[in-house]
């Protein structure tokens, strides 16, 4: 079996990691039981592109339970728990590529040994999959009947391509099911982007103001759990109405020319690019720390800041000093890269479950229907979504309210008023 990993050695703690999130993956497991029994996705080629992470790690083995043939890539040179990649070779003889610290160079070589069998079906969490085969692999499309996409930086790439005429199969966008990126994004980007920042550097929040640079989904998370630790916090938007509810949520709502000089850490979450530039690492005060929970490490211009230092070294694991002209230091964590899975684990295997069964599930929808659909970016289906949100609350245990036949007529009648 073809593979690249760090240590094949490191496979027995990898699986008992992977067994341990199993158990926050009730809906998963339930979809893995059923695929089992039906092989409903038997001889179906997919090449993943995502975090390796123990998560990961239960979706590929869902997959493989259903009847597919699945050869897996990192989405980031350093979000892969290479004991993890080393137990889904070793264990479940899935070809993984992928290796926590792998440079670039070798990062796009692991995306086309993942392309190497010729997928069905492409899963990516970033569009570089879909990147590489419309810019260098054209010929593959030919036996692709669709795709998925896990993140917004992706989603955002797909509909432009769509929009541009360019996009060559469907893609079902994942990140915008309601039960992904209202749970994902908020609740598992909030917390595991402060635990990435806290194990990065071991401060202590509490009356430091944290600069919040973007206020989607993924930064409404950071934000509350922030305001949680006791951090004061600044909101920096350039849309209107976000900014707006910001504001409304209780936070301060300042450009970020102007946070710059009052922020003691920042931490961007926009999948835009150079958002923290020249102009904010000359205003910010001695010590500041910058951290990226996007997709990609593009969001902090940091030739601009190496170009700016005199010198930079490396203080911690995840902590690179950058020194200044007169005697300032700001310190820049995880490269840049996106903090929650660069320096701690990634999302709770709780969220991860709706996130993943929106991915498994859609994976089903495209092998029975991709051939019909067009070459655009979907939505989840609705029964899809729903079912999910059903299945997680009917895992923990709670029960809710049904309409009444009356109230279900009331709905949808037009003509009873006051």
């Amino acid at each position: 079996m073809d593979y690249d990993l760090k240590d094949l050695s490191q496979a027995e703690a990898g699986r008992l990691k992977i067994e341990w999130a199993s158990k926050s993956m009730p809906v998963l497991n339930l979809i893995k039981e059923k695929f089992k029994q039906d092989q409903s996705l038997r001889g179906l080629r997919i090449s993943a592109c995502l975090h390796v992470t123990s998560e990961t790690a239960n979706l590929m083995s869902v997959l493989k339970a259903g009847g597919a043939n699945v050869r897996l890539a990192a989405s980031n040179p350093l979000s892969t728990q290479d004991e993890v990649a080393a137990a889904l070779v070793k264990y479940e003889k899935i070809p993984v590529f992928a290796i926590k610290g792998e440079d670039n160079k070798t990062y796009y070589r692991h995306l086309e040994l993942a392309l190497a069998h010729q997928p069905q079906l492409t899963m990516d969490d970033g569009a570089d999959l879909v990147t590489i085969i419309h810019e260098k692999k054209h010929q593959l499309i030919r036996n692709i009947i669709g795709g998925t996409e896990e993140t917004t930086t992706g989603v955002i790439r797909l509909r432009s391509m769509a929009q541009a005429g360019v996009l060559a199969y469907p893609i079902i966008a994942v990140n915008d099911a309601l039960t992904k990126h209202l749970f994902d994004n908020r609740y598992g980007t909030g917390q595991s982007s402060i635990d990435g920042l806290l194990r990065a550097t071991n401060i202590l929040l509490a009356g430091l103001t944290l600069v919040v640079c973007g206020y989607g989904w993924c930064g409404r998370g950071v934000a509350s759990r922030a305001k949680g630790a006791g951090a004061k916090v600044i909101v920096c938007e350039v849309d209107h109405l976000k900014a707006l509810e910001a504001l409304m949520d209780g936070y301060q709502v300042k450009t970020l020319k102007e946070a710059a000089a009052e922020g003691d850490v920042f931490l961007t979450v926009t999948g835009n690019k150079n958002v923290i530039g020249l102009e904010h690492f000359k205003r910010m005060k001695s010590g500041a720390i910058i951290a990226n929970a996007g997709h990609f490490n593009v969001e902090i211009d940091l030739p601009a800041l190496d170009k700016m230092a005199l010198n930079r070294r490396k203080i911690r694991e995840y902590v690179e000093e950058y020194q200044l002209p007169g005697g300032r230091c700001l310190y820049v964590l995880a490269e840049g890269r996106l903090i929650n899975l660069a320096a701690a684990e990634g999302h709770p295997a709780m969220v991860m479950d709706m996130s993943f069964a929106n991915q498994a599930l859609s994976v089903l929808y495209l092998k029975r229907n991709g051939s019909k659909l067009e070459k655009k970016v979907y939505p989840v289906p609705e029964s899809l979504d729903k079912e999910i949100a059903k299945l997680k609350l009917d895992s923990m245990g709670i029960k809710i309210d049904r309409l009444t036949a009356e109230q279900r007529q009331y709905l949808v009648e037009w003509k009873e008023g006051t």
